[in-house]
């Protein structure tokens, strides 16, 4: 029989376990903080910990919402008409056009060989039509290829810094999109609005189609079509180039003179540029000559349906080549080599360091500085960008206008300022409103693109010259007689009055 083992009773067996802890080493240990004070089972909240909450709130309201984290989502546009955008991509009639016989040194691939236009036009629809379509993203996709070019450009590209700009890229503006109804159909005609004005932009230096959304779009919203081109020229972030549908396209990043296997110094690298830019220019009025042609455009992207009904709605006979900083120097050229010679050039901040400036335009321009651009003196092939400029407007022979904005900066006309404003006010020394300056520039280049139609002048173009110089008053007269809420907005260096030519208007287009 086995025998079985009497448990102590209760009061025992408590004070047994008492004595043997009382004896333990086991008892030295600390006890952690949160058995020993009953505080300590509420958590306290620190700053950190409050910032990071709010964070995380911050995030998911602007994931609900579908706004970027970092950034204002791009404003509506203004203009009595509705906007529409569509992109489109086509490879060149010819076949691909090398332009400089050069290759990449890490790929082998063609450095300057154009294979297709990839643009996006902006254009006026209904009001109140709303696309079914998800409109376009304002960082193009992939993200990370964006995001890559700009490492490069800053130097600093490998493994590890890749993510980091994607990220920041990301939360700048990854949720931002552009405000216009994705392949609606062409505006119905109107009275003075049958065929309507038609301008090709070109975009500046590490910078992209999608920068100028807003200046586009708001002339679309006033009833004009503006195709803004995607420059493949080594010149921008990043792209990718699809010539046939379906295809997983070739990727363009950023090029240096150092990129490629042609020992070419700054200048002529930068001619080698522009001459791509130039065949880009040849495609873009090409497509718009088809589409008011009615041909069939062979696009690579998404498919696009109301093209076809853009038949004879288009007015490329007063076609206007604009374009900003390197984009400026670059429509400033295209002037004068494209066979089917353009009406006009508006002209945003041409480059001071993307080569000569061309002299033998001869039709109407119109030259917007910057404040910055004018206010800095900048050497200029031996002399003053400014003095530049001014001297290259007086000799064309049709009328033609050099003015500064003043309070604002380079990137003022781009998105970038509506995006962050605060950023941009800091680091650039604009003090204009930013919205009030691209509403400036997009006023001047309406009344401008009037005049090119009609030979009226409005506006700002209406002043005789205030400031041959900048910032000097041509004379107290001037000054005293100049509206105030002009002399608060424009310095005007030259027009029609001063140019060397002999007058008389209308000037023939």
């Amino acid at each position: 029989m086995s025998s079985i083992s009497k448990q102590p009773p209760l009061g025992e067996a408590l004070e047994l376990e008492l004595r043997i802890s009382e004896d333990s080493p086991i008892e030295q240990t600390p006890q952690p903080r949160w058995m020993r004070d009953s505080r300590h089972h509420h958590r306290r909240f620190t700053w950190r910990s409050i910032l990071f909450g709010a964070f995380c709130l911050y995030a998911l309201y602007c994931f609900i919402r579908g706004s970027p984290l970092f950034a204002s989502p791009l404003p509506s546009y203004t203009g009595p008409y509705g906007v529409g955008a569509v992109d489109l991509e086509v490879p060149l009639s010819g076949g691909p056009e090398r332009v400089v016989d050069a290759a990449v040194k890490s790929t082998g691939q063609p450095a300057f060989e154009v294979e297709t236009l990839l643009a996006t036009v902006y254009y006026p629809t209904d009001r109140h039509f709303r696309s079914r379509k998800p409109r376009y993203p304002w960082i193009p996709r992939p993200i990370s290829l964006t995001a890559q070019g700009y490492a490069r450009v800053a130097g600093v590209e490998n493994f590890l810094t890749r993510p980091i700009f994607t990220f920041g890229l990301w939360a700048v503006g990854g949720a931002v999109s552009i405000p216009a109804e994705v392949d609606a159909p062409l505006l119905n005609g109107e009275k003075g609005l049958e065929a309507f004005p038609v301008t090709v932009f070109s975009h500046g230096d590490v910078s992209s189609r999608t920068d100028y959304t807003n200046f586009l779009g708001e002339l679309a919203s006033r009833g004009h079509v503006a195709l803004a081109i995607e420059h493949r020229d080594g010149s921008g972030p990043g792209s990718i180039v699809k010539t046939s549908a379906g295809s997983p396209g070739r990727q363009v990043l950023p090029l240096r003179p150092s990129d490629i296997d042609l020992d070419l110094d700054r200048d002529a690298f930068k001619r080698a540029q522009l001459a791509f830019r130039d065949v880009e220019f040849h495609a873009a009025v090409d497509l718009l000559h088809a589409i008011t042609n009615g041909t069939p455009i062979p696009n690579t992207r998404d498919p696009i349906t109301t093209l076809p009904s853009w038949a004879g709605r288009l007015n490329t006979t007063l076609l206007t080549l604009a374009g900003h900083s390197f984009g400026a120097t670059g429509a400033l050229q295209a002037l004068t080599t494209l066979s089917s010679s353009p009406a006009a050039g508006l002209i945003l901040d041409p480059g001071k360091s993307s080569g000569p400036l061309n002299p033998n335009a001869t039709v109407p321009i119109l030259v917007v500085h910057s404040n910055s651009w004018s206010r800095t003196v900048s050497p200029f092939y031996n002399r003053p960008h400014f003095d530049t400029v001014r001297d290259l407007v007086r000799a064309i022979p049709a009328p033609s206008w050099f003015l500064t904005s003043i309070g604002t900066a380079h990137p003022s006309v781009t998105d970038a300022p509506l995006l962050e404003p605060l950023l941009l006010s800091w680091t650039t020394g604009a003090n204009l409103d930013t919205k009030e300056a691209l509403r400036e520039y997009v006023r001047v280049a309406d009344d401008f693109s009037l005049f090119v139609r009609g030979g009226d002048e409005r506006g700002i173009l209406v002043q005789k010259t205030t400031h041959q110089l900048y910032g000097e008053w041509v004379s107290e007269e001037r000054e005293e007689e100049f509206p105030r809420d002009l002399a608060r907005l424009w310095e005007v260096h030259v027009t029609p009055e001063d140019q060397t030519r002999p007058m008389g208007r209308p000037v023939e287009l």
